[in-house]
């Protein structure tokens, strides 16, 4: 949890001040008007970083480890063990460096007094904000354990995702490579050898001979520049997506690319479904659920659109209403959440949509391969004829003329 400074004022228009923890604004402002105090001004507290223990860039805590990490303190909260008992013997059973680092430094924030959400707020790059808010909400309703089950359930699909993902890429990825090798490679090694060949026959090229001599000329005089250019593009572009605007323009383009963008449309969707039925049933407010739901997305240009959705909320719009306004959902989704509404059952709804999305992530994972194929075939297709075009052809010529003479 962030600490925040705030300015409110009380039933008799006193001015009061303070500080409080929440996941953020909008949820230490629902905590100020629970209280009956009208916040004024709510401003996010420095912390002193000191009491947190380093992890370095290097040390990673990876998806696995957090699943079971979760699972773990599931498993011995539910058994009632005491809770700097049970993070301290995990951090001396686990074999992650970095988690051990983490676990110790929980151990000890608890012990000087500070709660387990607050302690894991000091991790931002293990402990997402939303799961510090989880465990927050499980802390205040005494159901830590269930907590960190919805964790363990959160995580072990966030990873079948990125499997799915990666096995789906693997294939293509790994033959774009192989043609941008081959196609170096030939430039830089084969076609000098015919080039040298051809220009002792003072004859005329064909078309495919002179792109492809051309293409080499161009390799073997000017790799350096080429090199350069190629990294400082690279670099450009990296600075580029560390800009707000970059991040935003880069998101939007992901999800309008053809084969992917739709597939990670649908994931992104599962994603923002799955985790806002999970802050739901954690008790969550609305709107502080789709303000940390916005940031779990990890896409700027999805986040924007909810953090919209969560204004026209606060403006006092029904969730149905201003689902179709966002202009994200199918017509199916929209159905769901309208009886959501009515039942009063949105989380059901939304994890049954989250396993909606996932489902059609998963089959088109598994076509997208089949989509490929063709479409690196004929790429290789075209490689191969250009190459056998410019090769044989002025070969064939230089043969005929040789026995016609």
């Amino acid at each position: 949890m962030a600490t925040f400074n705030y300015i409110a004022r009380d039933r008799q228009g006193q001015s009061v001040s303070g500080s409080i923890e929440a996941g953020s604004e909008m949820a230490a402002a629902d905590i100020l008007l629970k209280r009956s105090q009208i916040p004024i001004k709510i401003q996010l507290q420095e912390e002193k970083q000191a009491s947190a223990a380093i992890v370095w860039p290097w040390q990673r805590v990876s998806m696995t480890e957090l699943i079971i990490f979760s699972r773990q303190m599931y498993s011995l909260m539910k058994a009632g063990i005491p809770i700097i008992r049970a993070i301290v013997g995990l951090a001396e059973s686990t074999s992650s460096s970095a988690l051990n680092t983490v676990l110790l430094d929980l151990a000890e924030q608890l012990e000087k007094g500070r709660t387990l959400s607050a302690a894991m707020a000091q991790h931002p790059k293990i402990f997402s904000r939303l799961v510090v808010s989880i465990v927050h909400v499980g802390e205040n309703t005494g159901r830590l354990d269930e907590s960190f089950l919805q964790l363990s359930s959160y995580f072990e699909q966030e990873m079948e995702t990125k499997k799915q993902i990666k096995q789906a890429t693997r294939y293509p990825t790994f033959v774009l490579f192989a043609i941008a090798v081959a196609m170096v490679l030939m430039n830089m090694l084969v076609i000098p050898q015919f080039a040298t060949m051809f220009a002792k026959f003072n004859t005329e090229l064909p078309w495919a001979t002179k792109v492809l001599l051309a293409s080499s000329n161009l390799f073997v005089n000017y790799w350096q520049w080429m090199l350069a250019v190629l990294i400082g593009m690279i670099w450009a572009l990296k600075l580029y997506l560390q800009t707000e605007k970059g991040r935003y323009q880069w998101s939007y383009w992901k999800l309008k690319t053809p084969l992917m963008g739709s597939i990670i449309v649908r994931a992104t969707l599962g994603r923002f479904s799955r985790s806002f039925s999970m802050m739901l049933k954690a008790g969550v407010p609305l709107t502080s659920a789709l303000t940390l739901v916005a940031e779990a997305v990890d896409n700027d240009y999805m986040a924007e659109k909810i953090r919209e959705m969560r204004k026209n909320i606060e403006r006092g719009e029904s969730l149905l209403r201003v689902a179709v306004q966002s202009e994200l959902f199918t017509p199916l989704v929209l159905q769901m959440l309208a009886v959501g509404e009515e039942t009063g059952q949105v989380d059901e709804m939304l994890t049954e949509v989250a396993s909606f999305y996932e489902r059609e992530v998963a089959y088109d994972l598994k076509a997208l391969t089949a989509k490929i194929e063709p479409i690196l075939i004929c790429v290789v297709s075209a490689m191969v004829l250009v190459l056998a075009l410019g090769i044989f052809t002025p070969m064939w010529d230089m043969l005929n003329a040789y026995k016609g003479g």
